[in-house]
C-alpha cells in the first residue's frame, strides 16, 4: 500500500518522504523538515495509525492527517481524523488531501 499510495501521491505533484513504521515516521517528524500532511495506513508495523496520529499531533498540532483504511469502522480512530478508504482512486486521495488541507487553512471543519 505504501508504495503504490506514494508513486500516486508523486503522480500528483507531492514530494514523499516514506516511513516503513510508525516509529521510523515520528523519527523523520522529530528530525526533518515539516511536513504539509501526513498520509498513513491504518494498520502498520509497531503502531497503529490512529497511534501515530495520536503521535503526531502532540507533536505538531496543526499537521493534517489523512488515514487510510480498509476497515469500515476500525476501532481507536478519533472521529475527527480524516479517513479514506481501501481501495481508492487517485482522485479520491487528491480530493481527499486537498479536502484536508483546505480545513486546516480554512481553521477546521
Amino acid at each position: 500500500m505504501r508504495l503504490c499510495t506514494a508513486d500516486v501521491l508523486v503522480d500528483l505533484g507531492y514530494d514523499v518522504i516514506e516511513a516503513a513504521s510508525g516509529e521510523q515516521a515520528l523519527r523523520l517528524l522529530d528530525e526533518g523538515p515539516a511536513p504539509d500532511v501526513l498520509v498513513t495506513d491504518y494498520l502498520m508495523p509497531g503502531m497503529s495509525g490512529a497511534d501515530l496520529a495520536q503521535a503526531v499531533r502532540a507533536r505538531k498540532p496543526g499537521l493534517p492527517i489523512l488515514i487510510v483504511s480498509g476497515y469500515a469502522n476500525p476501532d481507536g480512530i478519533a472521529p475527527d481524523l480524516s479517513r479514506l478508504r481501501k481501495p481508492f482512486r487517485s482522485a479520491e486521495l487528491a480530493q481527499s488531501i486537498a479536502n484536508l488541507v483546505r480545513q486546516e487553512v480554512g481553521g477546521g471543519a
